[in-house]
């Protein structure tokens, strides 16, 4: 079948029966027929007025199925304006059935039904654009690349200085400053090419390929720096060109003012002109750069014929002898003068290689710029590349590097003459009058310049001469043929390279400000006509030129332009190097003459030909685009481009986990790695901030998120909870991981947590949960739950604490309605994953709500919860007091270490510690307590104070008893009743009770000296008792944690694993 057309086509099989008789075989083979049916043709056109997948406008293999072929469409950017025609169907429509016919409902195409006004008016939209598109002015790679680029690269550097640069570097080592400059150029082609090719090119040129390599930050910075260079570049090129008109306006005699104010007057009237080409349209502006490079290939070629000329005597006077070998010869080595090498020629030659870009900037008005981009570009190079070498060899070969010139017939000695004749100017009447006597002639003096070096040396010495390579700037205009033409050369050089920059300044930053990466300048994005014309960034963009051309001194900050391009060549070649160094498989250019090892070469001699250049204006680029970098990033806008330092985030963290996975733990190395049971972080977030107070920026923290119900039912809604939760985290800028999971009971949840989160050697090593404040109200199934899940902690080796707070640490603990959207847990006190449900409830029902506005918070909600968690755990900073750390039992040192790492975080480092310790005997207090001391301080453990307490032993007060046995009377268990251990395992027994006597007085006696002594304590750490298995019922354990907590200060019951993770060992 045809795919492009729609067309249906249909098989028809059957058997050939005359076949097999000629042909008998084992097999039958089955005839087929390919029959197009051209009456049920449907055209693109006809798909559109259906629903984006609707089976009724298009048929797939001759069937109605919600199934699509490959389309354009289906891979589009779904953030774009223009793609909204088709549709590809989602996985949940193909899968189920339900949500497929209930989706086609809600967005068919037809009159009368939800959304279309809306989908009509995106219809209508994308008839505009392509209606624009189709109208507007597009360039090929001719018009729109080359010719833009080799009228960048010719510049006035080819008529004014090049000569300056062979008769200093010689014509061998002019030739390598040209090949370099176009080693450095050819290698950023490459890499631009291959980011081009890699994806649709849009408008904004170089900054739009940075940004979308390198992501917002390098392509917000590149895209200011670019933009102002390129402004500011049009006032230097206007004022190259005011300068050259002054000075005919000079020789002639006709300057208006005066040489300074005469540039700017003619530099502002050339800028309005240009200013009028551009706001016309690109159309008009092209046509003008094809005007100006007609004059330019003129100017060339007239220097060319010119120089196959035999020239004249005044030429010859000059320093322009022809081709001669012998000037070849002594022009060929260098001859650095004025203190000038090397790299000091390079720097004042390279600007002639720039404008590469020229062609990339007008990206968005290019016909096709995958093509066109790298053809015109790499083409535009090598075609400069040669002229500018053919030009220095002839220069070379033809002028000679000093020379006098001719002075006038009347010398300053007695108006002495020879015949009427042009002489070379003589600073010595000595000589002149010995060239006078003698009656030579100017040929004879020529003919001595030429075969006599001793004579030469005597004519011209080196610093007294105004003509030849090394001092007659104008030297191509008295070589060529026809001289106005090569001023006319210089003109068109600066003006359209002016011209150019005046195009490329706008749209760069057009580009800039639609993409808001940076705030206030959204109103310069605006486009006007069919080809978005960016008229407002023309007039910024003629504000600033214009301001630079007042100025009217602006070799000061040339060295700046050039740099601020050249940090543009060099983030280019970055781009192309990071993104092959990524491997991302999104990384698939057409282009493939490309290395990523050369690309990284062109952004290394990029910078070093900006320090080349000028070392203070290079440091002054990087400055700057660093200064833009950072602002950017910390901004951060909400832009997401798939670069490629994306790409390296994801490699980075893969190829560092998978060497983790090698490396062999230590006790130095220690980190806590938590699992805390939040349920949705938004629902307890002091749970969530304590939790991140331990592990910020030294450890891994997941949040634990049980949602209870069928999985089968509730598995869809998996997806959108966790996106929810990773939005509420990154919008309150904690460094945490939500691993949500469905389950039917609390426990299996929990369990499942605890075996599968993490990656490696990521993996959590420290379970931490709220405190069951209701247990005593709750079922037995949800207590016995809770038990078990610190059981299955310990069994799983991981350190368990349990954190409890007076007002609980839910947000159903504030004041009524701040709990709004929260649905299902306004009931509810458990500091845990999940009682979201009691049984099977709907995703409405949970804790993650449908509405975005839970997320982005409420207002009043957001302040009262941020409120409630600051009291202790967020980012005001406690104020001083302190932890109290009751190291009861050796549990590894991880009671000890958590409280430590709390008070080297900003919220705790006004709290110091107090250490508790318990005592053997009375006897002994004195060597504990030493032991203790010098325990702490090998661990190396700051502490204000440090005791150690033998009163652990004693017996509690009655009153402690009695309350104690009140808190546990609804959970003892009653034979009287018919109630057994097998039945009511929670419950505790008289035996059990009279067995675990000696721990529950301990508990009892251990919330006396609490009460005691740590009553006006910040936060209060303390040795988690251990549940012993088939010895202690969940009900007593309950009792005793209550018993240490209840009407405590912020208190962390915490047990490590019994392995060691401190250690005094270097």
């Amino acid at each position: 079948m045809d795919a492009d057309s729609g067309r249906q086509a249909t098989f028809s099989i059957s058997t050939d029966d005359d076949a097999q008789q000629k042909n008998p075989s084992r097999f039958k083979v089955a005839k087929v027929e390919f029959v197009v049916d051209e009456a049920k043709d449907e055209s693109d056109e006809d798909d559109a007025n259906h629903h984006a997948y609707d089976t009724q406008g298009q048929k797939t293999f001759g069937r109605n199925t919600l199934e699509t072929l490959p389309h354009m469409d289906h891979y589009r950017n779904l953030l774009s304006t223009t793609g909204v025609i088709r549709k590809r169907p989602t996985l949940l429509e193909l899968h189920d059935i339900e949500v497929a016919e209930a989706d086609d409902q809600l967005l068919k195409y037809g009159d009368g039904e939800p959304g279309n006004e809306s989908l009509k008016a995106a219809l209508a939209k994308e008839e505009a654009a392509q209606s624009a598109g189709g109208a507007g002015f597009k360039f090929g790679w001719i018009e729109g690349v080359l010719i833009r680029c080799v009228l960048n690269i010719f510049g006035v550097m080819l008529f004014l200085r090049l000569s300056w640069v062979v008769g200093q570097a010689g014509i061998g080592f002019a030739s390598v400053v040209i090949l370099l400059a176009s080693l450095v150029t050819v290698l950023t082609s490459l890499s631009m090419s291959a980011i081009c090719t890699n994806g649709l090119v849009k408008g904004g040129g170089a900054y739009y390929m940075i940004s979308r390599s390198l992501g917002p930050e390098f392509g917000g910075a590149i895209g200011i720096v670019f933009s102002v260079a390129n402004a500011v570049a049009v006032a230097m090129y206007v004022v190259g060109f005011a300068e050259t008109i002054v000075d005919i306006l000079k020789e002639h005699g006709r300057l208006m003012v005066d040489e300074i104010n005469d540039i700017r007057i003619i530099g502002i009237i050339t800028a309005i002109g240009l200013m009028c080409i551009t706001f016309a349209g690109l159309s008009w502006e092209a046509k003008a750069q094809l005007v100006l490079l007609v004059i330019l290939l003129v100017a060339i070629a007239n220097f060319v014929i010119g120089t196959f000329i035999p020239p004249t005597a005044e030429k010859r006077a000059k320093g322009f002898v022809g081709y001669n070998m012998k000037t070849f010869r002594d022009n060929f080595l260098p001859d650095f003068r004025e203190e000038h090498n090397f790299f000091s020629v390079f720097a004042i030659y390279f600007p002639a290689a720039t404008g590469i870009l020229a062609g990339a900037n007008i990206s968005g008005d290019l016909k096709d710029a995958q093509k066109a981009i790298p053809k015109g570009t790499l083409l535009s190079i090598f075609l400069t590349t040669v002229v500018y070498l053919a030009v220095a060899w002839m220069s070379g070969w033809s002028i000679v590097r000093d020379a006098y010139g001719p002075i006038a017939s009347s010398l300053p000695l007695n108006d002495t003459t020879v015949n009427g004749s042009w002489i070379l100017g003589l600073e010595s009447s000595s000589l002149v009058m010995n060239y006078t006597s003698a009656a030579t002639s100017i040929e004879t003096i020529v003919r001595s310049h030429e075969l006599n070096e001793t004579t030469s040396d005597i004519l011209c010495r080196p610093g007294e001469c105004l003509y030849g390579l090394h001092n007659d700037m104008q030297v191509m205009q008295m070589v060529s043929g026809f001289a106005p033409l090569t001023i006319a050369g210089i003109v068109s050089a600066t003006l359209s390279s002016a011209l150019a920059s005046l195009v490329s300044a706008p749209r760069v930053f057009q580009a800039v400000c639609k993409d808001r990466i940076f705030p206030g300048i959204h109103i310069f994005a605006t486009g006007y006509g069919k080809a978005e014309e960016p008229r407002r960034a023309y007039a910024l963009a003629f504000a600033l030129a214009l301001a630079c051309i007042c100025i009217g001194e602006l070799n000061a900050i040339a060295p700046l332009i050039s740099n601020f391009f050249l940090m543009s060549y060099a983030l280019v070649n970055y781009s192309c190097f990071d993104a092959s160094l990524a491997k991302s498989p999104g990384w698939r250019p057409a282009f493939k003459y490309y290395s990523m090892w050369l690309s990284l070469v062109g952004a290394l001699l990029c910078v070093s030909v900006m320090f080349i250049i000028n070392w203070w204006t290079a440091l002054i680029t990087i400055a700057l685009v660093a200064a833009l970098f950072f602002y950017v990033h910390y901004r951060k806008p909400d832009i997401n481009w798939g670069s490629s330092t994306q790409a390296h985030v994801y490699k980075n963290a893969l190829q560092n986990t998978h060497k983790l996975v090698n490396v062999n733990e230590h006790v130095k190395n220690f980190r806590p790695q938590v699992l805390v049971l939040t349920g949705a972080p938004m629902s307890r977030q002091p749970l969530v901030d304590f939790a991140v107070s331990i592990t910020k920026n030294i450890g891994l923290l997941v949040c634990g998120d049980v949602i209870l119900g069928n999985p089968m039912d509730k598995l869809l809604d998996l997806r959108e909870i966790s996106r929810k939760a990773y939005i509420w985290l990154s919008k309150h800028k904690t460094k945490a991981f939500y691993s949500g999971i469905m389950a039917q009971s609390l426990r299996t949840g929990v369990q499942s947590l605890l075996q599968s989160v993490g990656l490696g050697k990521l993996r959590p090593n420290t379970l931490l949960l709220g405190f069951k404040s209701d247990w005593h109200k709750a079922s037995p199934e949800e207590v016995c739950d809770y038990f078990r899940i610190i059981h299955d902690a310990f069994d799983l080796s991981y350190g368990v604490g349990i954190l409890r707070l007076k007002s609980g640490l839910h947000l159903s603990n504030l004041s009524p309605g701040t709990t709004e959207g929260f649905n299902g847990l306004k009931d509810v006190e458990l500091n845990m994953p999940s009682d979201r449900a009691n049984g099977e409830k709907s995703l409405e029902d949970n804790v993650i709500d449908d509405n975005k506005e839970d997320y982005d918070s409420d207002d009043e909600q957001a302040d009262e919860s941020k409120q409630l968690s600051n009291n202790y755990f967020t980012k005001g900073v406690q104020n001083k007091g302190f932890i109290d750390v009751w190291w009861l039992f050796d549990d590894g040192g991880l009671t000890l270490l958590i409280p430590y790492i709390l008070t080297t975080k900003k919220q705790w480092k006004g709290c110091k510690l107090r250490v508790y310790m318990a005592g053997s005997k009375q006897s002994a207090l004195d060597r504990d307590h030493r032991h203790m001391a010098t325990l702490l301080s090998k661990f190396r453990i700051e502490y204000s104070s440090m005791a150690v307490l033998p009163d652990f032993a004693k017996q509690p007060s009655e009153e402690s008893m009695m309350e104690f046995n009140k808190l546990i009377a609804d959970w003892m268990l009653k034979p009287s009743e018919g109630e057994t251990e097998e039945t009511h395992p929670w419950k505790i027994s008289e035996e059990e009770l009279l067995l675990q006597k000696d721990r529950t007085y301990r508990h009892i006696k251990t919330r006396e000296l609490l009460m005691q002594r740590s009553k006006d304590a910040k936060l209060i750490v303390m040795t988690l008792p251990m549940p012993r298995k088939g010895i202690c019922s969940s009900g007593l354990y309950m009792a005793w944690i209550d018993t240490l907590t209840r009407d405590m200060p912020p208190i962390l019951l915490l047990r490590g694993n019994q392995e060691n993770v401190l250690t005094y060992y270097s």
